[in-house]
């Protein structure tokens, strides 16, 4: 195929159609046979195989465990044909096309399989940026101005701006350590969840080794989608906010709404160069560009289930979150007496601290569900476009699949 060479391309002949002349076909079938006889029995009325009777010949009794052809023929199973067997599923989703419940339960069933690796993983590195945020919260972020009731309007506009400055600069180091959060969870979680495809044994030993290789062109990629999301947004509303105004203000918001779908749409259609880069040892470049081939005729499809994971981790954040938001409110005393007084509270160590245990619980769930979400999605493309399933059944040593791949530990790559 044209992305992956030495792979069958998808929807090229199956072996049984290059039959020779004088190979025996089934009654009705098309096409010339110049070699068949003229005594063939009637279509559709073929008969199960008959059981064996008391003496060892043919009793003439169909076996009452074996079943009728169905509409899909022999035994009706989910991919029709005659006795054709289900799916094969050495790991955590069986090797065909997969549907959306069966990419989150893959997900799921990744964390629950390897749950020591995963946890190890997704725990250290939530609180190694927990405890970063709490420091660069209590001690280099600049406070929030205090709002007061009674400025004038002029002051109280003044005050705005100022909130809002503030906030931008607490963006900026908070992004920062997202980032490093995605780039280390996405780097370990995507071997992790190749392996688990497998039923390979995962090891963090063994996930570092594939992974450790692969670190500088991720960082590079996770530096910058970002950008890219970031420029487009810029070039949204910088000419509204040049012109000033009334008119510019109209402008920037057209044109910020405008930004934010191009970088929708750009954000889903690069949303599996992770995967390519890491499983197929592609260059950044050349990830983006695998990425959105792969994407090409599904970005909606990929877009609803990206939008339903996030919007379930965002869920899985306020369940585990809000009560240890609520329980850091009661035990830190000046929180409270700053939300009540309608002034900008200032929390305490308490409050960080209980509401940072709450963020690390949140977060060991989040991260393997989003890297599963977006590998798991990767491999149902690349079955879907190069018949990936069959190289997958080949690595796992599936029976009737040809030989075992030599060192498939991890997804073939093209």
């Amino acid at each position: 195929m044209n992305d992956s060479p030495g792979w069958a391309s998808p929807g090229s002949p199956s072996p049984s159609d290059d039959r020779g002349e004088g190979v025996p076909r089934p009654a009705g079938a098309t096409g010339p046979a110049p070699k068949w006889s003229e005594n063939q029995p009637p279509p559709a009325q073929w008969s199960p195989p008959a059981a064996p009777g008391p003496d060892g010949g043919q009793g003439g009794q169909v076996p009452p465990q074996a079943p009728m052809p169905g509409p899909g023929g022999w035994g009706g199973g989910p991919y029709g044909g005659w006795g054709r067997p289900a799916a094969p599923k050495p790991g955590v989703i069986p090797l065909r096309p997969l549907g959306v419940g069966e990419i989150l339960d893959g997900a799921v069933s990744t964390l629950r399989a390897h749950w020591r690796t995963v946890l190890g993983i997704t725990v250290t590195v939530a609180i190694v940026i927990q405890l970063a945020q709490i420091l660069v919260d209590r001690f280099l972020l600049p406070d929030p101005p205090q709002l007061s009731p009674d400025a004038s309007p002029s002051e109280q506009l003044d005050q705005a701006v100022e909130s809002l400055q503030v906030s931008m600069v607490s963006l900026i180091p908070l992004t920062l350590l997202g980032l490093v959060a995605t780039f280390v969870t996405t780097a370990l979680l995507t071997c992790v969840v190749s392996r688990s495809v497998l039923g390979r044994p995962v090891t963090f030993p063994e996930v570092w080794r594939d992974a450790r290789p692969r670190f500088v062109p991720l960082l590079g990629l996770t530096l910058l989608l970002p950008l890219i999301a970031v420029a487009v947004m810029v070039v949204g509303i910088l000419p509204g906010l040049l012109i000033g105004s009334t008119a510019g203000g109209v402008l920037a918001f057209l044109g910020g709404l405008a930004a934010a779908i191009v970088a929708v749409w750009l954000i889903v259609r690069f949303s599996l160069a992770y995967s390519a880069l890491m499983l197929e040892r592609q260059g950044v470049m050349a990830s983006l560009r695998r990425s959105a081939r792969l994407v090409r005729g599904a970005w909606w499809r990929i877009f609803g289930i990206l939008l339903l994971t996030a919007l379930l981790t965002l869920l899985i954040a306020l369940v585990v979150g809000v009560p240890f938001t609520l329980i850091a409110y009661a035990v830190d005393g000046e929180g409270m007496e700053g939300v009540f007084s309608g002034q900008t509270p200032e929390f305490g160590w308490p409050f960080l601290i209980i509401s940072g245990i709450g963020s690390v619980i949140a977060s060991a769930i989040m991260y393997p569900i989003s890297a599963g979400v977006a590998v798991l999605l990767y491999v149902d493309q690349r079955i879907r476009r190069e018949a990936l399933d069959l190289e997958l059944a080949r690595a796992a040593g599936v029976p009737g699949y040809g030989p075992d791949a030599p060192g498939g530990d991890s997804l073939p790559r093209s």
